[in-house]
């Protein structure tokens, strides 16, 4: 059983922690805006909220039917205008957006209401074995040279086999093409889903 004293200097502990991931989570937000506002990055997102979020389509899916498809909920299609409005209010020029041809990508990307959105296989999960599609990504990502800033939108999956882990929906990977590099890009920062 743990003393008051113990409890107390475990939520001081705890609260502390809490305070130094929130300001580093803060600055490294702010890093990542300002690299999109400078160009020459790309802007790689999560699909919005699409309940149940992780597991899945449903049986019978079919890629050009969004009625067979996990698709947006109202909070998913508010976080889609919520990521375009970021975008506008942090003086990020959109020169292209890329959207994997699943229907909550398509309209992830359709309502952040940025430009023309254009769709590519290359941003669907990749489950050959021989990577085809990563490879054909990686190929998109390191040759981005701007002037404004790429918009993929894709999903958990193509992110964690692109950089190694899967990020919330909504949430924004910021990348700095490097054509040398496996990845072909670096990871300048990621900002939080609108919530």
């Amino acid at each position: 059983m743990l003393n008051p004293a113990s409890i107390v200097a475990f939520s001081l502990a705890l609260i502390i922690s809490l305070a130094i991931t929130t300001a580093l989570m803060a600055e490294d937000a702010k890093e990542a805006w300002e690299a999109l506002a400078t160009g020459g990055h790309i802007a790689l997102i999560r699909h919005a909220n699409a309940p149940p979020g992780f597991g899945g389509d449903p049986p019978g899916f079919r890629l050009d039917d969004c009625t067979t498809q996990r698709n947006l909920d109202d909070k998913g299609r508010a976080q889609s205008k919520a990521l375009g409005e970021a975008f506008r209010n942090h003086g990020v020029r959109v020169d292209h957006i890329v959207s994997s041809p699943v229907c909550r990508c398509i309209d992830t990307a359709t309502l952040m209401a940025v430009g023309e959105v254009d769709s590519s296989l290359a941003l669907l999960p990749d489950r050959d074995a021989a990577r085809p599609r990563l490879r054909e990504l990686k190929k998109i990502i390191s040759s981005w040279h701007g002037p404004g800033t790429l918009v993929l939108v894709t999903h958990g999956f193509t992110i964690e086999a692109l950089i190694g882990f899967i990020s919330e929906q909504a949430e924004t990977i910021v990348l700095r093409p490097t054509p040398d590099v496996e990845l072909g890009a670096h990871v300048v920062g990621r900002i939080a889903p609108p919530r």
